[in-house]
């Protein structure tokens, strides 16, 4: 994998390269070839997590710049569209795979609603962005209906716990639901191979088949997997359900663990001003840090996104405030008619 990764980069600085005399020619200077910032940042977290962390952000990139060169003339001459599309295929092969990096089962399984093909970085983002949104919104309706202080501390400890608990029960519950679906259909696959052998090789035919072998190649393949009982059964897992048998849906327990982490490192930052200030002081510091929290949350995703990190870092700051703004507005109304 190291060797594919390495000619891949040769194939791209060979680009840079052929843009870089073009500039030359044309009178231009290029300057110095250095990465943006998402590309060291990503760099970064490969170096710290393994490839699989960034592989799944680098294909959906990729993905999305695959016909870029289609119009461009100079670029079509050289062959440029041809290549992105191959390293486009190559890259949705390897993140598809079981071999390209990739041994982080839970990191892929960080945060059940959010799973994007083993895109653990999305997961983490948008983990700590449920903990960051909830809470902000909750202290900002209870800030709202006129409680301050110790009652607002409380407040957000106890959204803090609450959802917290409620992200890791839930995603303790998916793994384990799936984990326990899959156990149920290889219990029942391998039921159907003690009693019907015959039909089962012949259905790895027809899949063997159907991928392009001859039926001669196909009958062989079947008649070694079928060999043993524990081959026959991870291959029927694998090309008949679609299951890895040796992942079923990975450690429930680690990832309700991250799940809780995740949430809580988000719901966190509304919650933290209140320890340290007192009064409107502390309302205005949970406002200011969430402000800032919820732009360096939108400017991450923009590594998976592909849009620009001020764009992206303003509307997910929009979107926090809006809903913080309509749960303060709630809480007001509430406040007002309890008083009256």
């Amino acid at each position: 994998m190291a060797e594919v990764y390495r000619r891949l980069a040769g194939v791209e600085e060979a680009h840079a390269e052929l843009w870089r005399k073009r500039l030359e020619a044309s009178g231009a200077l290029p300057g110095t070839l250095r990465p943006g910032w998402r590309n060291r940042t990503l760099a970064f977290l490969a170096r710290r997590f393994g490839p699989a962390f960034v592989l799944p952000t680098l294909n959906t990139m990729e993905q999305l710049d695959s016909r870029r060169y289609d119009r461009q003339s100079d670029a079509a001459a050289a062959g440029l569209p041809q290549a992105e599309r191959s390293h486009a295929r190559l890259l949705k092969a390897i993140a598809g795979g079981r071999d390209g990096g990739m041994p982080g089962a839970t990191l892929a399984r960080l945060e059940g609603r959010h799973r994007s093909g083993g895109n653990a970085l999305r997961a983490a983002v948008l983990g700590a962005n449920d903990g960051l949104v909830s809470n902000l919104s909750l202290v900002a309706g209870v800030a709202g209906a006129a409680v301050e202080g110790h009652a607002l501390l409380v407040t957000g400890l106890a959204g803090l716990i609450a959802g917290a608990c409620s992200m890791a029960m839930g995603e303790w519950l998916s793994v384990t639901s799936a984990r326990e679906l899959y156990q149920s259909q290889i219990a029942t696959e391998s039921d159907e191979l003690a009693q019907s052998p015959d039909e089962e090789k012949e259905e790895l035919v027809l899949i063997y088949q159907s991928k392009g072998l001859g039926e001669a190649q196909a009958k062989a393949l079947a008649e070694q997997l079928m060999a043993s009982h524990g081959t026959a059964i991870d291959a029927l897992a694998r090309e008949e359900l679609g299951i890895d048998p040796e992942a079923l849906g990975g450690s429930a327990w680690a990832a309700a663990g991250v799940s809780f982490g995740l949430f809580a490192l988000g719901a966190v930052v509304p919650v933290a001003p209140f320890l340290f200030l007192q009064g409107q002081a502390a309302l205005f510091g949970a406002f200011v840090a969430s402000a800032l929290a919820l732009f360096t949350v939108g400017a991450a995703t923009s590594l998976f996104t592909g849009r620009g990190l001020v764009f992206s870092g303003l509307r997910q700051l929009a979107f926090g405030l809006g809903a913080a703004a309509i749960t303060y507005g709630i809480g007001l109304a509430v406040g007002v008619r309890l008083g009256n």
